[in-house]
């Protein structure tokens, strides 16, 4: 077996375990009850499922000016999906979105003040 098909193997796995990692998230957002598990489905699997398909480009493609690229593609999501979902979540209890009774610790009790009129969908 030669270098190229070796890689072209590791990529191919990474692509269907990327790929299945997805559909994880998106069984997840589907079947989780509350806002806040769906936020963890959403962002666990789905952030190393892009990391497994960015692996499985760069060794299917095996250019170094793609690979660089790809890694910042990696690195910035890995930067953002974690803001952005933390942003999501304050917003949410703020707007009253957030089911009191599942939570096993609300840690934000008290630092973020309830809704004052509910607001966004129920």
């Amino acid at each position: 077996m030669s270098w190229a098909q070796a890689a072209d193997a590791v990529a191919a796995t990474c692509f269907l375990v990327g790929a299945l990692l997805a559909l994880i998230a998106a069984i997840g957002i589907l079947r989780l009850p509350d806002l806040l598990s769906r936020m963890h489905a959403a962002t666990k699997p789905q952030v190393l499922g892009l990391w497994l398909v960015l692996i499985g480009l760069g060794f299917r493609l095996r250019e170094p000016e793609t690979v660089g690229i790809l890694v910042l593609v990696g690195f910035f999501q890995l930067l953002t999906t974690p803001v952005a979902n933390h942003m999501v979540g304050r917003a949410s209890i703020r707007a009253g979105q957030v089911r009191e009774e599942l939570l096993v610790v609300n840690e934000l009790d008290g630092v973020i003040p309830g809704p004052g009129e509910p607001r966004g969908a129920p």
